[in-house]
């Protein structure tokens, strides 16, 4: 018979590979403790089963395995099963990550706590390598933490973020935006106990994972070391090579959660109520907070209720009125005079109005446009999709066709631009298809803007300042069509990226006129609050200043009239600048 391997030994395989394993032997297979060396440098020391790396053991990746240019090296220690991580185990990046908890087939399965190399930790449960169901993430640069549930290593459902100098707030939050209403309890306002009693509630019936203790939290807030959210950790170990099989320690991305927004709560509320007049940009009211008041669990400021949509602050509402200087009624006063003031911009469009024809025109086609592709199966785009080429007409004659209603317009043609790629973009934006064609196409006219600017481009907003549509020039078009293509890389890429919304590219050709070529873009400014000054800004200063005869709450200024400092986190600014 064949003679096997049994007992100890060491085992050097031949062809080149110089793999080393010296230790345990049973049957021809590697079996107990023994420790394999590969040519890059990585070694595992540790239990084997049957030829596997099975039951305890350490794995310190050589400097040929790590695909980073780090001198430190990554490596793993805790349980193993089939050459695989499995069970209870700390692995080391070589950049510095760590982490410590629970394996499932050589991906962080389970709980654990993850910590970054700058400092800051998140403790809670993962799934297929990044963050998944309820856990604690803390900044220990800021003293920040979010208290709360994840997906897919983003923010989401509830939660509870709070800041270090004691505010705090609750709501819900979807794939890493606040979304949905929640409570905002400013610093020094002590939670309610209501308020209290119902975020244990939420806690016992594990909607909010268990608060953390305070020990944990003062160790996590010890490293002032900076958080840079768009520096990825960098990757684990390459596959490493073995003669006789391949083993794959790759590490899954896990994704950093961006810094939450902290605002500026003197000019918040100063937007919504005019309670404080703001000593400066970003600045807090000029109250100081006696130590009564800090027991008796309010401060100078309110609790908020707050309305966000992907993120977007778009209402705010004062719970605790009696915190404020004022008066209730004061306060009712002034909230009166100031929904008084607001002026809707531009002027309504209807009928007998220069743009009404147009109108109409717009209307019909986004209507026809968005009915028609919408019941077809969303699919991924293609080359074809992109270009001059992807595009089609049709004719709307006042009378109908089989196709197109009858309409009291005038007769036109229309042309709708790659309208696969825009249909994806609109639900990567996650933007609703009814309320799209409601806000557009319902039964509300648009209102026309006057064009501040100097290309004479016309400008119309749906009723609800959603949506803004601006006309553009052929070349415009051209140049729009051409950079589509990079513009919806990055959009898929960049989920939360801040550059304009494009939801459509279309043209209109009323039977006698000239064309009318568009785009529909989102408005940065769809607000509930109270926008006192707008402006367009463009990088440079020759020509850029507003007459200052007529300036009122509609106007767009320019570069010259701008006159503040904005203050960013360090690492909102730094992902700007990059």
């Amino acid at each position: 018979s064949r003679q096997v391997p049994e007992g100890t030994g060491r085992y050097v395989w031949a062809g080149g590979s110089c793999c080393v394993y010296e230790g345990g032997w049973k049957r021809g297979a590697r079996h107990g403790h023994g420790r394999t060396l590969w040519p890059s440098g990585a070694v595992y020391e540790g239990d084997y089963s049957a030829g596997f790396m099975d039951g305890e053991g350490t794995y310190v990746a050589g400097p040929c395995t790590s695909t980073t240019s780090s001198s430190s090296s990554s490596s793993y220690k805790g349980q193993w099963k089939l050459d695989r991580k499995h069970g209870h185990g700390r692995q080391t990046y070589p950049n510095g990550d760590t982490f410590e908890g629970s394996w499932v087939q050589g991906q962080m399965e389970g709980h654990g706590r993850y910590t970054w190399a700058d400092g800051n930790s998140y403790v809670g449960t993962m799934r297929n390598g990044t963050m998944f169901g309820k856990g604690v993430l803390t900044w220990s640069a800021t003293g920040d933490s979010f208290q709360g549930n994840w997906l897919d290593g983003a923010m989401h459902g509830y939660g509870l973020y709070t800041w270090e100098d004691g505010g705090c707030y609750l709501g819900t939050w979807t794939r890493g935006f606040k979304d949905g209403k929640g409570t905002f309890y400013p610093k020094s306002c002590r939670v309610p106990a209501a308020h209290q009693l119902y975020i244990d509630d939420l806690r016992n019936r594990g909607v909010l994972p268990d608060d953390i203790s305070t020990n944990v939290l003062q160790q996590q807030r010890t490293s002032s070391s900076s958080f840079d959210t768009n520096q990825e950790p960098a990757a684990a170990p390459a596959d490493l090579k073995k003669s006789w099989r391949n083993l794959s320690f790759e590490r899954p991305p896990v994704k950093k959660p961006s810094l939450q927004r902290r605002w500026s709560i003197g000019v918040a509320i100063d937007k919504i109520i005019g309670a404080h007049e703001p000593s400066g940009a970003g600045s807090e009211p000029q109250t100081q907070q006696g130590s009564d008041q800090n027991m008796a669990g309010c401060s100078s400021l309110p609790i908020l209720e707050r309305e966000y949509a992907q993120g977007v602050l778009i209402s705010e509402v004062v719970l605790n009125k009696s915190c404020l200087e004022d008066s209730s009624k004061k306060l009712s006063r002034r909230q009166s005079r100031a929904a008084k003031d607001v002026k809707r911009p531009g002027e309504m469009i209807i009928k007998g109005h220069r743009s009404y024809d147009l109108m109409l025109c717009l209307q019909l086609g986004i209507r026809y446009t968005v009915g028609k592709i919408t019941p077809i199966q969303r699919r991924e785009v293609q080359a074809s999709d992109f270009g001059p080429k992807a595009s089609f007409w049709m004719n709307f004659p006042t009378k109908g066709t089989r196709l197109t209603p009858a309409h009291r317009a005038v007769d036109f043609k229309w042309k709708d631009y790659c309208p696969v790629v825009f249909r994806n973009l609109r639900e990567m934006f996650k933007l609703d298809t009814a309320d799209y064609m409601i806000s557009i196409s319902g039964s509300d006219a648009l209102r026309e803007l006057s064009s501040p600017g100097k290309s004479g481009s016309m400008f119309f907003l749906s009723q609800d300042d959603r949506f803004m549509i601006k006309t553009l020039r052929k070349s415009e078009v051209q140049v729009l069509l051409r950079m589509l293509r990079d513009y919806y890389r990055h959009v898929h890429t960049y989920d939360n990226t801040l550059v304009t919304k494009f939801f459509g590219l279309h043209r209109v050709k009323p039977s006698s006129g000239q064309k009318f070529r568009f785009v529909v873009m989102g408005n940065m400014f769809c607000t509930e609050l109270r926008i006192h000054q707008r402006f367009d800004l463009k990088g440079s200063s020759l020509g850029r200043s507003t007459d200052k005869v007529k300036i009122d709450e509609n106007t767009t200024l320019k570069d010259l009239d701008l006159n503040y400092s904005f203050y960013l986190e360090p690492s909102w600014r730094d992902a700007l600048l990059k």
